[in-house]
């Protein structure tokens, strides 16, 4: 922290209320946040909180929440927990790479590879 940044006024403990990890199923930095519901009461919600609400209207992946929120990923990892308990967010997994690729394309591969 340099003097023109001082820091959070709040201290990252007191935004997760001195929880360190989301309770419930971990994800992962690449699984999709999308925000359910939008409506939310302001007054029953920190900022953090609303800022994640507003930035996962378009499907975001968990490591670009913790970028716009500046906060470390465990902390993001306890917000995004808490919303999504509170079914105001969805977290889904991301496809695994087997899934996502084509299998005309292993075949291809495979038969450039037996060619060589």
């Amino acid at each position: 922290m340099t003097a023109e940044d001082p820091g959070p006024l709040i201290r990252l403990f007191g935004l997760t209320g001195g929880r360190a990890r989301p309770v419930g199923e971990t994800f992962d930095l690449v699984a999709i946040v999308t925000t359910v519901s939008t409506r939310v009461q302001p007054v029953e919600h920190i900022p953090e909180h609303l800022a994640v609400l507003s930035l996962c209207r378009s499907p975001t992946p968990v490591a670009d929440v913790a970028a716009h929120l500046r906060l470390p990923l465990n902390i993001t990892r306890v917000i995004l927990g808490d919303l999504r308990r509170e079914g105001l967010v969805s977290i889904d997994r991301p496809r695994p790479a087997a899934q996502t690729i084509d299998e005309r394309i292993y075949r291809e591969v495979l038969h450039g590879l037996r060619s060589l």
